[in-house]
């Protein structure tokens, strides 16, 4: 009799667990080993590169959640903004990708004609502006409202000018950042103008010079431009270049430094305050899961804030101004429940004028024709009309071009 009842009781718990197994989530499914989904990434540099560092952890951190074994992820670096990009895509179709990543603005075309080849996989790129015109089934998009954490790394900046006024290091007129950017894309120009917000946010007195490198990853280059900004006067320095380049002129010279995609503690620990970051590990794990379910990707991604895709790294509390973190804190609410607009037109000017009425390009059919009205309920409405910035205005009063 106990023989039949316990297996009975067994017959009971198998369907229990297996009730229980339909309502798993898709982490869950991809945990099991047999799930049969082959992962590609393309990026422009290697992970000497902060910004493609950046997309590699992400994919491993993503790779781990779901389960995923080392022959289902395949990463393919240093790979040109040129034909280059189609042959690794290809390679990848052909070791059996179901969906393909690329990072840099400059792979889109060769996504896109690698997309219409194998319809058959998924293709998605990052920073891109294409999807939407395209009309393809399996090409996408995906970008993040990264201008929330620019303005909150800014929040940081502004409050480290603040203690260096105070303290007597420099005068309030003196309170000059400088930035290192890439190219005068409006990615770049839309994450320095919120970054610079975020800091005249704290530190009215604020203003802005930029130096471009004309190149996305030239370590000596950054590391001059730093210096050039330093030298010209500059007494805090921010950056969009991908390499360490800036960061460790500025620990050199024991200026601050505030930069992007990963923490620059280690190689700036007496200098570095903060960054900021996209989290592609939030986009990845959604597209993933939406081959492993069969559903549909977003044609156009944003992340945000709220959603974990905007993050903030560690505050080196070595270097920052006491109250920092207390201060991103609040401010970081604040973003988050609209009480305060990055782009808010009443706190910027161009020309000395409030911004009423500004036309982007955000319609890309390479005509390089603005054609959408951007400001909408008293903001520059960036993200809201597509995931890659076009927030392009070079530039608002208080900063300026070395």
């Amino acid at each position: 009799m106990k023989k039949i009842l316990c297996a009975i009781l067994a017959v009971v718990l198998v369907f229990a667990l297996a009730a229980c197994g339909s309502a798993n989530t898709t982490s869950d499914k991809a945990n099991t080993a047999d799930v049969d989904v082959k992962v590609g990434l393309i990026c422009l540099h290697d992970e000497n590169s902060t910004y493609d560092n950046n997309f590699i952890q992400a994919l491993k951190e993503v790779q781990k959640d779901l389960g995923l074994k080392d022959d289902q992820v395949l990463i393919k670096t240093n790979v040109d903004e040129s034909d280059a990009c189609y042959n690794a895509a290809a390679e990848l179709v052909d070791a059996g990708c179901d969906i393909i990543f690329a990072d840099s603005f400059g792979h889109e075309s060769f996504m896109i004609q690698a997309a219409k080849e194998f319809p058959e996989v998924q293709f998605c790129h990052a920073t891109g502006t294409k999807s939407q015109t395209e009309g393809l089934k399996n090409y996408h998009n995906a970008f993040a409202a990264i201008y929330e954490g620019r303005f909150l790394a800014g929040v940081a900046a502004g409050m480290k000018l603040n203690e260096m006024i105070e303290t007597g290091k420099i005068t309030a007129d003196k309170a000059v950042i400088g930035y290192v950017g890439a190219f005068d894309y409006a990615e770049v120009v839309s994450g320095m103008t919120s970054f610079f917000l975020g800091a005249r946010y704290i530190c009215p007195s604020a203003t802005m010079k930029v130096t471009y490198t004309n190149s996305w990853f030239d370590i000596a280059k950054e590391k001059e431009s730093a210096l050039n900004l330093i030298n010209s006067g500059c007494v805090l320095i921010s950056q969009h270049a991908d390499s360490e380049g800036a960061p460790k002129a500025c620990e050199e010279k024991g200026v601050p430094n505030v930069a992007y995609n990963i923490s620059t503690i280690p190689m700036g620990p007496n200098t570095a305050l903060i960054s900021s970051k996209i989290d592609w590990s939030v986009y990845f794990k959604l597209a993933i899961n939406a081959v492993i379910e069969g559903k549909e990707i977003p044609t156009d991604y944003c992340g945000t804030m709220k959603e974990g895709a905007v993050k903030l790294t560690e505050l080196n509390e070595k270097a920052a101004a006491a109250g920092t973190q207390a201060k991103i804190d609040e401010i970081k609410a604040k973003l988050e429940n609209g009480e305060i607009k990055v782009f808010d037109t009443k706190t910027f000017t161009v020309g000395g004028k409030e911004l009423t009425s500004y036309t982007a390009d955000v319609v890309d059919e390479g005509d390089f024709k603005p054609e959408t009205e951007a400001i909408e309920n008293g903001q520059f409405a960036e993200s809201s009309k597509r995931s890659a910035p076009y927030f392009d205005i070079k530039y608002i009063d208080g900063i300026s071009a070395l």
